[in-house]
Parts: structure tokens; C-alpha cells; sequence
């Protein structure tokens, strides 16, 4: 069974986190993607983060199944070294700082005459019209930019500060929304026959995870405020959507409750919802041995125990999930038909042979017998009639010569490349 992208060739000028995201699902699903680094040095996080000294884990985890060829694009050799893959190519893609790839003359009006068929996907940190659109963007300062971190973390005392997420919502989360881009207009090549630009900003794709607080944004210009946040109703909103800890943001009261052992693991918790649904407040109610809320008007309905939700979230504590391991908990709820599920740690979740089974967490070969085997994150979407190889990552310029030899350069071409600093071999 051939793989979805097999066929589609990708010139891949991206580095650290954003751009490899999208690369390396393009080469998981098929394609043939040719990473372009610098010689001598390749993309900065081979060497960042380091626990050995080989490629760090950094790089390791963003360019599975890729070909790697060194190559100093600012010299004239490399420029047409660069052209010539260009021009049988169905993808390119960049995330250099604004301005870097037009300056080596590769602009979307120039690549579109080397040719016509090419999609150019571009990655930056903000639109062309913003006001920041100079600024490099880092992971955390597009998590600023698009609202994230503004609405994440505790509501008050010395830790009402704004707060990034670990996740990475400004980097590989950007990666895939232009990814999503990529393959759109790839179908949209087939209706065509022509290529197309696609950009896409680290803000952007964080607003778009924050869609939901712009929803509440909203309902707070409109009724002043929002009453599935801890804050209602003893405590006063402002004009702007506040933190809310672990508030679950929706229609139904959630919370992360302590477990039996949280005195010395930091993550014994489970987090549940309290369903707003009848049957929902009714499974809820005796799962937990709470049969008389069902009666008690300060809990019987939604609009009830919504200013009671901290009252509520105690005795859940003290009852129930602290006489728990958090295992035993998500087991128990989760089979009484309410949304319960542990706080899974990275060694947790670095253990778990389901993932492991799914080819979720996978067990990838480096190329430095030092190294030898390590974990990453395999596919995530699972397909009926193809299942993804992650293939080891590649050494520095470890294809180089295969890559000039098809583009037609001979062994002597080849030599005087290397000769002038233009690639390494």
C-alpha cells in the first residue's frame, strides 16, 4: 500500500521547532523530504539541550525519515544548487526571520517563476500586517501574543501572573496548522494546476486554541460575567477574560482533585467534571456515596452548585479521591460514566505500554551507535490502510552527495563545492 504523500518531493528550509514539526509529518505520511542545513553547524538544535555528546534528542524528536544536505545558501553555487531542487519540487517550505529567504533572492515571485506548480509555505511569528511583524517569535512570545498565556494560570495572590503552557501551542502547534495548509493546497494543485503561497503565524495558530476565550471575551462585554469561573460570584471581573486555575472553561464544573499520595507525588490528581446533564449529576452523585445532593436545593441544579463548586470540590477531596490512588479513581468513575482521568506524568506516560502498543511513544535508531535507541512521539493519527515507519533521523549532510548526484553534479562538481565552502561531504 502505497504511503498518502509518496511521490511529493519537500525542500525543507526551516530549523528549531515550528517548521520540523510540519517536515516530519510530511515525511511520516511519504514524502521526500530534503532538510537544508548549514555546513558545519546544520540546524542549531543538533546541538541544544544536550545529555551526550551527539545530536540532542531536540533535533533527534523533529527529523525522523528526512534527507539532510549541507548547503551555504548565500553563495551563488548554493543559490543554484537550490534552484535546481526547486524545480521539480511540489512543496517548499521556510521559517527563517522575515525578510532572510527574499534576500537570498528566493521570494514567492521568484520561486513561482523557477516554478509555477511549487507551493511556497512560509512560517513566521506574525502576519505581514501586524505591528510585530519584525519581531522574532520564540515559543512563549507567540503563547503571549495570541492569548494563551494571558488567560492561563492561577486568579489571584502571587501567582496571578500570566503563564505559558508546557505545550508547545507557539511552535509544533503552528506546525500543523500549516501543515493543514500544505495539503490543502496541494488538493487545491489538482483542481488548478498551479501553486500557491501559504503563510501562516505562530499568533495566529495560538488564537485559534483560544477561540473558546474569545467566545467568553464576549459574553463578559455583554453580561459582565461569567458564571462557570471560580471567580463568580464573590469576586469581582473585570473587562478582560481573567485566569481561572483549573477551571474546566465549559458548561460543567471541573476541577483537579488530590489523590492518596500527593503529599510526595506532585502529580497524584485526577481531573473531573461534574456533567451538567441530569443522569450526569445523577451518576456523579452516587459514584461519589453523595445521594443526598440529588435533593438538596444548593446542589440539585447547575445555576445551585455553581457558587457552591468549591464547597462541593472539598468533599470530593476529603471523601472520596484522598482515600484513592488516582489509578483507582479514573478506573472507578470512568466505569460509573463520568469524565475522569489521572494527571499522567512524562515518566507515566513514558511507560505506558498502550502508547507504546499504538505507536504512540515509539522506540526510534539514531545514526550515532552512542546514542543507539531512543523515544519519541510516533504518529498520532492512526489510519486503517497505512501505518507510518519512523525511520532514523539523518546525520549532517548525510545525503548530500546522493541529493547533487541526482540534481546531475559530478564527483568533480561535487569536490569543488566542497572545495569553496559551498557543502560539506
Amino acid at each position: 500500500m502505497p504511503a498518502p504523500l509518496e511521490g511529493i518531493k519537500v525542500i525543507d528550509m526551516t530549523q528549531v521547532q515550528s517548521g520540523p514539526s510540519c517536515t516530519q509529518m510530511l515525511a511520516w505520511l511519504g514524502a521526500d523530504v530534503i532538510k537544508i542545513e548549514r555546513p558545519g553547524k546544520g540546524d542549531q538544535t543538533r546541538g541544544e539541550l544536550l545529555d551526550m555528546e551527539s545530536d540532542s534528542l531536540y533535533f533527534l524528536q523533529l527529523n525522523a525519515n528526512k534527507r539532510s544536505i549541507e548547503l551555504n545558501t548565500k553563495t551563488a553555487e548554493g543559490k543554484e544548487v537550490l534552484t535546481k531542487l526547486l524545480k521539480d519540487a511540489d512543496v517548499f517550505i521556510e521559517n527563517l526571520h522575515p525578510g532572510a529567504v527574499d534576500h537570498m533572492g528566493f521570494s514567492w515571485e521568484n520561486v513561482q517563476k523557477i516554478n509555477p506548480r511549487l507551493i511556497y509555505a512560509s512560517l513566521k511569528g506574525f502576519n505581514a500586517d501586524s505591528p510585530y511583524v519584525d519581531v522574532k517569535a520564540y515559543e512563549d512570545v507567540a503563547q503571549c501574543a495570541g492569548g494563551a498565556a494571558a488567560t492561563t494560570g492561577w486568579w489571584k495572590g502571587e501567582y496571578n501572573v500570566p503563564t505559558i503552557s508546557a505545550a508547545a501551542l507557539g511552535d509544533s502547534n503552528t506546525g500543523m496548522h500549516i501543515l493543514i495548509g500544505i495539503l490543502a493546497a496541494l488538493l487545491h494543485r489538482d483542481k488548478t494546476g498551479v501553486g500557491q503561497k501559504v503563510t501562516q503565524s505562530m499568533q495566529d495558530a495560538v488564537i485559534n486554541l483560544c477561540r473558546v476565550k474569545l467566545r467568553d471575551q464576549i459574553r463578559l462585554d455583554n453580561t459582565g460575567t461569567l458564571n462557570e469561573y471560580p471567580q463568580y460570584p464573590n469576586e469581582t471581573f473585570g473587562d478582560t477574560v481573567p485566569r481561572s486555575g483549573n477551571a474546566s472553561g465549559g458548561a460543567h464544573l471541573g476541577w483537579t482533585f488530590r489523590c492518596k499520595g500527593w503529599e510526595t507525588d506532585p502529580n497524584a490528581y485526577v481531573y473531573m467534571i461534574l456533567q451538567d446533564t441530569k443522569k450526569g449529576w445523577e451518576d456523579t452523585c452516587n459514584a461519589l456515596g453523595k445521594p443526598e445532593w440529588l435533593t438538596d436545593p444548593k446542589y440539585s441544579t447547575h445555576k445551585g452548585r455553581a457558587p457552591h463548586a468549591f464547597e462541593i470540590f472539598k468533599e470530593i477531596e476529603e471523601e472520596y479521591t484522598l482515600k484513592n490512588d488516582k489509578f483507582v479513581v479514573s478506573k472507578t468513575l470512568g466505569e460509573a460514566g463520568i469524565p475522569c482521568g489521572p494527571v499522567l506524568s512524562m515518566k507515566d506516560i513514558q511507560n505506558d505500554e498502550s502508547l507504546r502498543k499504538s505507536g504512540t511513544i515509539v522506540e526510534v535508531e539514531a545514526a550515532d551507535p552512542k546514542r543507539g535507541k531512543f523515544l519519541t512521539v510516533g504518529c498520532t493519527q492512526k489510519f486503517s490502510n497505512f501505518t507510518p515507519v519512523i525511520k532514523t533521523p539523518p546525520k549532517l549532510g548525510e545525503h548530500t552527495e546522493e541529493i547533487l548526484k541526482s540534481l546531475g553534479y559530478t564527483d568533480a562538481q561535487i569536490k569543488e563545492l566542497h572545495d569553496k565552502k559551498v557543502t560539506s561531504v
